[in-house]
């Protein structure tokens, strides 16, 4: 299983949760979050994949920030169109694609962009496009139905993670972790972060049918 933690931006914590085991790291690029990064940090991690956050960012912006960031991949969280998600993987990055499951007809919006995305990122609706700490009916996804593996986010934490242990679904690739695990802002508690990856590997990497980083 993927455990991606998000919204990270000060250089001592960065390293603080690179040593968590987590596989991919990101960082938020748009202007009204919280976490949004200004300025390139001090510390950047080596071992964790980088995955940089945009909100209906222009292309060459996006490109731009890849090439300073040395992201691995992006994840789109606003009404980006599926041509847009193509060009950026056909340069060689993976994209994650997020939606809001508000109800089942959300799911329907994911069609449009099967084969254009690596990944599909299932959050909570917020008008601050996530980092809410709120949990959407996972039930939903029993609808979903495509070919392309989701990381599920919105709410996730310690104290949920006995909710975690009945979800299944065969295209469920890993999780998205953030403010459940803040004492502010972009500033993660690493050690409560640890305790619950240790937790939550021991109950999911013993799966066989579990989902690899593509």
């Amino acid at each position: 299983m993927i455990i991606k933690v998000c919204g990270m931006r000060e250089p001592e914590n960065i390293r603080a949760v690179e040593e968590c085991t987590v596989d991919m790291m990101g960082f938020i690029f748009y202007p009204q979050s919280p976490r949004f990064v200004a300025k390139k940090p001090g510390y950047l991690p080596d071992k964790i994949r980088r995955i940089g956050v945009f909100v209906d960012e222009t292309l060459e912006n996006i490109r731009s920030r890849i090439t300073e960031y040395g992201l691995y991949g992006v994840q789109l969280h606003g009404n980006e169109p599926p041509h847009l998600c193509k060009a950026l993987r056909s340069s060689g990055v993976k994209v994650i694609k997020a939606f809001s499951i508000r109800d089942r007809l959300c799911l329907e919006a994911c069609r449009n962009y099967e084969y254009v995305c690596d990944y599909f990122l299932f959050d909570t609706p917020t008008p601050g496009y996530g980092g809410s700490g709120a949990v959407f009916d996972w039930k939903l996804l029993d609808r979903y139905n495509g070919k392309t593996p989701f990381l599920l986010s919105g709410g996730i934490g310690t104290e949920n993670i006995g909710s975690l242990r009945p979800f299944s679904h065969p295209r469920w690739a890993g999780i998205d972790l953030n403010s459940r695990f803040e004492t502010a802002p972009a500033l993660k508690d690493a050690e409560k972060l640890k305790a619950f990856i240790r937790e939550f590997r021991s109950i999911y990497d013993n799966n066989p049918t579990k989902t690899t980083i593509l």
